[in-house]
């Protein structure tokens, strides 16, 4: 009886053995792209690393100071409001848009994919060519969008150099372009709700609207949450139409963290400020995630 107890503690270990030399290679590897990246990311956050600078005179440990410089920074306290308000913004008509195009399609009893494909297509298309294409259209001289306004005798607009229009414009692109991700992720949500749910709300006399609430949106809430979160990351990261559109202008009502953190430590190669302002606005990304993330597991 013993040595069968022994026997199977040996074996126990050796598929634990086992177990741990298949899984540390991954370990390892996670170890040094992520937790190497990031521990030295936070140390140079208090140093005043520059790639030419500190080639020289090497690195010095600053402390709190680029912290320090980035809150007093007005252009970075603008940067931060104009992204959260850009996130917030894009993010709920995001999914308001896709959640009916999701429904719209999902209701459809002909004709889904040809419309799925269709309403698919911005979300296909590069983001430079979806920025040249609103920029083509949008353009104060030969815009289609000024030349329809003056036709019907309506105020045009430079829509990318005005206060009024600029930040406006860009969440109507960023939306154009990503809604119909929003929408494949709930559409595909919507084939596993089972139909048998609905038929048993229609007989209790459940009208339409109340479907939507007490069974659509129940079953397809954890999808909810995650396109919540997945738009919430991304468009926090807004860089690529701001650049190319409006270069954070006018009167900086449209810079946002991303391209603060390009002028100011990328292009001046000021890495220690630089990592400061990502690691700002990566605590600021995981307090607007935690909400979605806290319903999602609630």
């Amino acid at each position: 009886m013993k040595n069968t107890s022994d026997k199977l503690l040996t074996a126990k270990a050796q598929k634990k053995r086992f177990a741990y030399s298949m899984v540390s290679p991954t370990i390892i590897v996670l170890l040094i792209m992520t937790a190497y990246p990031l521990i030295f990311t936070i140390f140079y956050s208090f140093t005043d690393y520059n790639l030419l600078k500190s080639a020289k005179r090497g690195v010095e440990f600053i402390g709190l100071e680029n912290y320090i410089d980035l809150f007093k920074d007005a252009y970075f306290r603008q940067a931060i409001w104009n992204t959260v308000k850009f996130t917030i913004l894009a993010m709920v008509f995001e999914m308001l848009i896709g959640f009916i195009m999701a429904l719209f399609v999902n209701s459809l009893k002909i004709g889904q994919k040809i419309m799925r494909t269709l309403l698919l297509l911005p979300y296909l298309l590069p983001t430079v060519t979806v920025a040249l294409i609103w920029r083509m259209m949008l353009s104060p001289n030969y815009g289609i969008v000024n030349q329809v306004l003056t036709a019907l005798h309506l105020p045009v607009f430079n829509w990318f150099s005005d206060v009024r229009t600029a930040f406006g414009m860009l969440v109507l692109i960023d939306v154009w372009q990503t809604a119909p991700f929003v929408f494949l992720l709930l559409y595909a949500a919507l084939q596993g709700v089972d139909g048998a749910q609905y038929e048993a709300a229609k007989i209790d006399g459940a009208n339409a609207f109340q479907r939507l609430r007490y069974v659509t949106i129940p079953n397809i809430k954890g999808s909810l949450a995650l396109c919540a979160l997945l738009r919430t990351i991304d468009s926090f990261r807004l860089f690529d139409k701001v650049n190319l559109l409006t270069g954070g202008g006018p009167a900086n009502t449209t810079a946002t963290i991303t391209q603060y953190l390009y002028n100011y430590g990328i292009k001046n190669l000021n890495f220690g400020f630089g990592t400061a302002g990502a690691l700002v606005m990566t605590i600021l990304v995981l307090i607007l995630s935690s909400f979605y993330i806290k319903r999602a597991m609630g």
